[in-house]
């Protein structure tokens, strides 16, 4: 199995185990409370069905495995189901779901609605309603595909490697690039984005360094000061 984990979103060990037995344990233990991630627990449960890890362990069928789990733990059959879900859901569009940052803080609970959602709206705007919208919204416009208009949206939001532009996704930029580039990438961008924002112009320097840069800002200041007095 891939590795599933990246800076943005964290994986309990138990989910990549190669042990069946663990990860049956670490679903216990974030049933019991131990662990906390409904997510980390939706991926094992999806690993165990996927790989037929109920065998191993003695069960038939996925069926007879969440029965008694259900039993053992006292939890009802819609909630391990549920969570069954949002594991698959996270497997099937893992990429999608890592380049945009998505983690147990972004809501799991709306994932079983993700793949209903992109039949009814564009790529984008399903994924950034899926960051931005709640569990009942998302439902909703997964159902309907019609956005609500929200308020609290930012002109412009960085998500890890992803750059949203007035909630909508609009530059992605490659997890395999380099940081410093990364770093001079995105920086640039939100340079661009306050710009953008404030309806802007921007004038691209290319300078050999970095001291000719400093300088060259002390300048840039003095003369847009000057200009500005002049109207």
């Amino acid at each position: 199995m891939n590795q599933l984990s990246n800076e943005n979103t964290i994986f309990l060990d138990y989910v990549e185990s190669d042990d069946p037995l663990e990860i049956d344990k670490g679903i216990r233990d974030t049933i019991m409370g131990v662990r906390l991630s409904i997510l980390t627990m939706g991926l094992g449960l999806a690993r165990i069905k996927s790989e037929s890890l109920f065998k191993k362990m003695k069960f038939r069928t996925m069926s007879a495995y969440v029965n008694r789990l259900c039993e053992e733990t006292k939890m009802d059959r819609s909630s391990i189901y549920g969570w069954l879900a949002i594991g698959e859901a996270y497997i099937k569009y893992r990429y999608d779901l890592e380049m945009i940052g998505f983690s147990d803080s972004n809501g799991p609970t709306k994932l079983p609605y993700l793949e209903r959602a992109l039949t009814v709206g564009e790529k984008d705007e399903v994924f950034s309603n899926l960051m931005n919208m709640s569990q009942r919204e998302f439902a909703d416009f997964a159902k309907s595909g019609i956005s609500v208009k929200r308020d609290d949206v930012p002109f412009l939001e960085i998500r890890g490697h992803t750059v949203y532009v007035q909630g909508r996704r609009a530059i992605i930029v490659n997890k395999s690039l380099d940081r410093k580039y990364t770093k001079l990438l995105m920086s640039t961008v939100r340079v661009v984005g306050r710009a953008m924002e404030r309806g802007g112009v921007i004038v691209a320097v290319h300078l050999r360094n970095s001291r000719e840069a400093r300088r060259f800002k002390i300048q840039a200041r003095h003369i847009r000061a000057k200009m500005r007095r002049k109207g």
